[in-house]
């Protein structure tokens, strides 16, 4: 079956995401017949379009999280330091913040479907390179896929702002669920994978066959003209509308996203680094800990499925925000004063208030009006956030070192989220950078 006729078939689904595609009545009856070809021929060009911004959306963080799941046995049988699984684990967050200015610059040079699809080819090569030699090359790979990754972070919002205008917070929910779904099945996978393929490599390296099939589905979307201009993509509409580029540092709403999106990825890696280690210390066993930390992963999809698309509807950014957050300081709460007395308890809260992810990204597409300044205050808030996003774990471990306690490092993230309260009120307020 061809792409097109598979993506006709789920009609129901993509009729939404595209409303110029509901009717035909306002043709002429001996007209109806071709309206009606048309009409298909654009429900199959939009099908392909949302099919490959969810596969590329899972493509965005298997490279992270399969790494967790068999780095001990990579580190054995490379003959590795600690110092070199530190390394590994810290270069994607700091290249997601490093190499995301540069995304913009990129997408200017050769457009935004250009650009992602570049984006999906680097991050096939490191994902295939870091696997084939010793601990230096695993590095080597693995910085070159996280930078594949950084730009697809950054342009992929672009690309739901201009190709699904009318439909920009149903898009949203659908790309950060599956991104927390590729998330989950990164860590989840991996290990059968690697004893499937006789090791930790093939665990790794197979997720560059992922990542080839997303470039091979966004090369059949940008081939159907279903990716819009716009960000210098290169294409008419948006792009040709578009202002010339400016700079968003010295604007204010600008930096409210994005210390919105810093202070809650900085909650969000913590909670992943050290949430588990919490709750064994608590005396929860290692199994169960595990699992919690499988349940604040999965909590993410819900949310981000039905809240934007409401957001984008009938606003409340501002409202939601609070409130996710108000239930992530009660679960950090929960896990700091007494952590084993509900720790499921904790979880579902602390897993709720993580959800808040998928409005970080809404206020991106929301704050901006044009293409272009949607991948300038795409890429500030995801370069600076991600590099707050690296930082937290390492000072929340250096502040349970020099206190020998998990209080003073736990009341830093309740920290971190009561600002995070704050410039999720701001970014809720109907304006424009």
């Amino acid at each position: 079956m061809s792409i097109t006729r598979l993506v006709t078939s789920f009609r129901p689904i993509i009729l939404p995401l595209l409303p110029s595609c509901r009717g035909t009545q306002r043709f002429p009856r001996h007209d109806r017949h071709a309206a009606t070809a048309g009409t298909h021929r654009r429900v199959a060009v939009a099908g392909v379009l949302v099919a490959a911004v969810v596969l590329a959306a899972m493509n965005l963080r298997p490279s992270v999280t399969s790494v967790g799941a068999i780095l001990d046995e990579a580190q054995r049988a490379l003959g590795a330091s600690d110092t070199w699984a530190g390394a590994l684990t810290t270069i994607p967050g700091l290249c997601f913040a490093l190499a995301g200015f540069g995304a913009p610059w990129v997408a200017r040079r050769i457009g935004v479907s250009s650009a992602v699809a570049l984006a999906l080819a680097v991050l096939a090569v490191g994902l295939a390179v870091r696997v084939v030699d010793g601990p230096w090359v695993v590095l080597a790979g693995t910085l070159v896929a996280s930078a594949g990754i950084a730009l697809a972070n950054v342009l992929i919002p672009v690309v739901v702002k201009t190709s699904f205008a009318a439909r920009v917070g149903l898009m949203t929910g659908v790309y950060t669920a599956a991104l927390q779904t590729g998330g989950a099945l990164g860590s989840a996978v991996t290990p059968p994978l690697s004893e499937v393929t006789g090791g930790w490599r093939g665990g790794l390296g197979g997720w560059a066959g992922l990542a080839v099939l997303a470039l091979v589905l966004w090369f059949a979307a940008t081939r159907r003209g279903a990716v819009r201009g716009g960000a210098g993509a290169g294409g008419s509409g948006a792009a040709a509308q578009d202002p010339p580029r400016r700079s968003l540092l010295r604007n204010r709403l600008a930096w409210v996203v994005t210390g919105f999106f810093g202070t809650q990825a900085c909650f969000a890696y913590i909670m992943m680094g050290w949430m588990p280690q919490v709750l064994i210390d608590a005396g929860v066993d290692r199994t169960s800990a595990g699992l919690m930390m499988g349940l604040v992963s999965l909590l993410g999809l819900p949310v981000s499925l039905l809240v934007p698309p409401l957001v984008a509807a009938h606003g409340g950014l501002g409202f939601w925000s609070v409130g996710l957050g108000v239930l992530g300081i009660g679960g950090l709460t929960g896990l700091t004063v007494a952590p084993a007395a509900a720790p499921l308890l904790w979880s579902v809260l602390i897993g709720l208030g993580m959800a808040v992810f998928s409005l970080a990204i809404v206020s991106i597409t929301m704050r901006a009006r044009t293409a272009t300044d949607t991948a300038s205050l795409s890429g500030m808030a995801q370069g600076i956030g991600y590099l707050l996003g690296a930082l937290g774990p390492f000072l929340f471990g250096f502040l349970r070192d020099v206190t020998g306690d998990w209080t003073v490092p736990m009341t830093m993230v309740i920290g971190v989220v009561a600002a995070q309260l704050v410039f999720g009120w701001y970014a809720g307020k109907p304006r424009y950078v």
